[in-house]
């Protein structure tokens, strides 16, 4: 718990009776590698913390896992297009590692945005920083070439070292054999 309260108390200033009861609505959770945290069809009730470990996103098309997002010790997630108007998700979130995760319910995150103002900042700056995130994102598949989009991607060692090149694949949108010719050129 003691990541948590250090990435809290990086983004925002708290009072420590907050904090606590911020604490007092968190529980810890260990995943092991491979398991779902959220399946297709199921409806998200839950945001995550990752401590350590780190998780995708991906769905089936065709017979096919098409991974969408990958994530990382440090990053507070959840399946938002599922979890905020309560509708069946779209998507699979997997354990890529043993993960180590701080939950908290929604019903909670909602409980402590309405009753703690540093909190309320606290989702606000995640929620701006994570659209920066998706902004980036959709700008690289848009304006840089496949080789540029690999090596933004080798900024973060933990993406390259964790990720098999299938998904990293996937996320990149383009196939196995693109990401083999690009590394191979980049050698």
């Amino acid at each position: 718990m003691e990541e948590f309260i250090a990435f809290i108390k990086k983004m925002v200033w708290i009072e420590e009776s907050d904090l606590n009861l911020v604490i007092s609505r968190c529980r810890e959770k260990t995943v092991s590698k491979g398991k779902l945290l959220l399946r297709k069809g199921q409806v998200a009730s839950q945001y995550f913390f990752i401590v350590s470990g780190g998780v995708r996103f991906f769905y089936d098309l065709n017979g096919q896992e098409n991974t969408t997002w990958v994530t990382f010790k440090n990053e507070f997630f959840t399946e938002i297009s599922s979890l905020n108007p309560q509708r069946p998700t779209r998507f699979n979130i997997e354990a890529i590692e043993e993960t180590r995760l701080v939950v908290i319910d929604k019903n909670d995150v909602d409980f402590l945005y309405a009753h703690i103002s540093a909190w309320e900042a606290f989702g606000r700056k995640i929620w701006e920083e994570t659209s920066v995130r998706m902004i980036d994102q959709i700008l690289n598949f848009q304006t840089l070439s496949s080789e540029e989009h690999y090596l933004a991607f080798m900024n973060n060692p933990e993406f390259l070292q964790k990720v098999p090149v299938k998904q990293l694949a996937a996320v990149l949108g383009i196939t196995p054999n693109a990401l083999s010719r690009i590394r191979k050129n980049i050698r």
